[in-house]
């Protein structure tokens, strides 16, 4: 049997199993970030069906689909994944699991933490067990990350952490936090250590900070003498920065594509409904119909080019910083994005509250996105990144 009817008769296995397990439930549009399963020992489903899909997803490793069955995935090849998620989209399904555990610390645990360390951790990853956060940010080290000052002091067999961060998106609902603590004040890049931390230990405390949508994902998070063992340490010691680039290049790569799917509808539909047609069945609005197909030819070079990065990075043959360009692109486009929502929604656009608004979904949205171009790394960095590490510019 060639390779062609051996995916063939994948899809058609797959398109089986989904039709038989993914709940009705599930093939409906989200309604609100609520609906979004983040998994995790404090996680509330907001429905039956919810869990279920998860649990049943994740038995079968499909949470994770390219992760090798050991460490909790469905091991499947790139070309089954791919199938995977276009079936996935053809009924409609909802991703059953998202989690910072997933995009960025299950990738850096695969090539740098220990088998011990894959074997403890990617599998409760995988079936939504545990959530993570990330502690990277600090007041003083924001673009300046590895300005770092969080401590970690060596005593015994553990490390005592002092210090704050910042931007800990989700801290007061995670479970753990890949953190990077300095273990050696006398350099900087070299004196960094990436441990995990057990967000439960005596001494580490969250405190949401309210941002301009009027919601908290993002929280500040100290820790006061937290003793954590040192076999949560990740990689070697004092080789933290290491592990944090090749964590970083994921996150951004995540953020990015942010570019191609942020939005339950298109905008052009939305302004249609919102605006009504011209004789013609055109968006009655020249200017914002011009503009939205502005935004939508780019939005599709968008998509065409997250497809050849994919292709590029599975070949080897992507650069370590394309993920720059990817966050900075996919971050200004997505802000495009809700500024056009915000636009063909009119005076309705920014209603706050009410059941008809869904509380001012797309008002706090629209808010939302203006710190795509901050987290992960500013648009400035980025475009810095850019100029000295793919076009090869001098720098200043």
């Amino acid at each position: 049997m060639n390779d062609t009817v051996t995916l063939d008769d994948f899809r058609t296995e797959i398109r089986a199993w989904l039709a038989a397990n993914c709940p009705p439930e599930m093939r409906q549009p989200m309604k609100s970030e609520a609906d979004v399963c983040w998994g995790g020992q404090r996680f509330c489903f907001q429905s039956e069906a919810q869990r279920v899909w998860l649990q049943r997803m994740g038995e079968r490793g499909w949470t994770v689909p390219t992760w090798p069955r050991e460490y909790g995935g469905g091991g499947l090849s790139r070309q089954q994944a791919a199938i995977l998620r276009e079936e996935m989209a053809a009924l409609k399904c909802r991703v059953p699991l998202q989690s910072f555990g997933i995009w960025m610390l299950g990738p850096a645990l695969m090539k740098y933490g220990s088998e011990e360390q894959k074997r403890h951790y990617l599998p409760p990853i995988a079936r939504g067990e545990i959530r993570w956060c990330q502690g990277y940010s600090e007041p003083n080290a924001g673009s300046d990350l590895a300005s770092l000052a969080t401590r970690a002091e060596i005593d015994g067999d553990h490390f005592v952490v002092s210090g704050q961060k910042i931007w800990t998106s989700y801290a007061d609902e995670a479970d753990w936090i890949f953190c990077l603590v300095r273990t050696d004040t006398a350099k900087k890049h070299t004196g960094i250590s990436f441990v995990l931390i057990d967000m439960t230990s005596p001494g580490v405390s969250t405190k949401p900070i309210r941002l301009i949508s009027g919601k908290s994902p993002f929280c500040e998070t100290f820790f006061d003498r937290v003793r954590v063992p040192k076999s949560q340490l990740v990689g070697t010691l004092n080789d933290g920065w290491t592990v944090a680039k090749y964590l970083l290049q994921h996150e951004r790569e995540m953020i990015g594509a942010i570019g191609e799917r942020s939005a339950p509808r298109p905008v052009g539909q939305v302004a249609l409904e919102a605006l009504g047609a011209d004789a013609q069945g055109r968006l009655a609005d020249p200017l914002l119909r011009a503009g939205i197909a502005r935004f939508e030819v780019d939005e599709a070079a968008f998509r065409a080019w997250m497809k050849l990065a994919g292709e590029q990075a599975r070949a080897g043959e992507a650069s370590p910083a394309l993920s720059s360009a990817l966050k900075f692109y996919g971050a200004e486009l997505n802000k495009r994005r809700w500024e056009l929502m915000m636009a063909a929604g009119g005076a309705d656009a920014l209603e706050w509250e009410g059941a008809r608004s869904n509380e001012g979904a797309a008002a706090r949205t629209w808010l939302r996105t203006k710190a795509n171009s901050i987290e992960g790394g500013t648009s400035e960095v980025q475009l810095n990144v850019v100029a000295k590490r793919i076009l090869g510019l001098p720098g200043v």
